[in-house]
């Protein structure tokens, strides 16, 4: 849907959400997987919060195993991913996100260009960072997940000409899931061992193209 995708990885960490966690399907309903980190003071920056237990690769892809195996494209990804799971030895949450989001972007055929916040020379004000970020990569169009609404000033993007997009997380199509009934609040990773090269079907970046 963009043309550059910017890791937002120099603003607070906060505990209980999506950075280091995700969902999967199993036999017995939805599952959590953690990644455990180090919490050590309240005003942590992403970039800068360590894994806390390296063991957390292992036992991932061991979960991942048992519950995806009678997925019907498991097996033509299972190297790739055990593989990665496995050679995830990094000792940042930020680099490991990186490097999964980066595979999964090549599983998916998606080419977008991915960077760093910390790349860029950032303003004061939790909107005038977002758009410095966007005139300092000469975009004239921003989209965001509908949460930053809270915060985020559409008129102060306006007067900067930013044309503001806010995400719909809604209105998914359902596929061949494992273990009914369907859930739609699960990691990627249950789409692709699902559809396999079917998968950018039911992602609507690709069908509202």
């Amino acid at each position: 849907m963009v043309d550059e995708f910017v890791l937002y990885d120099d603003v607070q960490y906060t505990k209980n959400d999506w950075r280091n966690r995700n969902i999967i399907k199993t036999d017995q309903g939805s599952q959590w997987l953690t990644i455990p980190v180090k919490h050590e003071k309240r005003d942590q920056l992403i970039i800068n919060t360590k894994i806390s237990d390296h063991r957390w690769p292992q036992k991932h892809w061991a979960t991942l195993s048992q519950n995806y195996s009678k997925a019907k494209y498991f097996k033509d990804h299972r190297d790739l991913f055990e593989s990665l799971y496995l050679s995830s030895t990094d000792e940042y949450l930020s680099r490991i996100n990186y490097r999964f989001i980066t595979a999964i972007n090549k599983v998916l055929g998606i080419d977008t260009r991915l960077r760093w916040s910390s790349e860029f020379d950032l303003q004061s004000g939790r909107t005038a960072r977002l758009l410095s970020i966007c005139k300092q990569c000469n975009a004239t169009e921003y989209f965001s997940g509908p949460a930053a609404k809270t915060y985020f000033d559409q008129e102060l993007a306006r007067k900067e000409n930013i044309n503001v997009h806010w995400v719909d997380y809604g209105g998914y199509q359902e596929y061949t899931q494992l273990y009914p009934p369907f859930e739609h609040r699960v990691s990627i990773l249950d789409l692709i061992f699902s559809e396999g090269p079917n998968a950018h079907n039911f992602m609507k970046s690709f069908t509202n193209a």
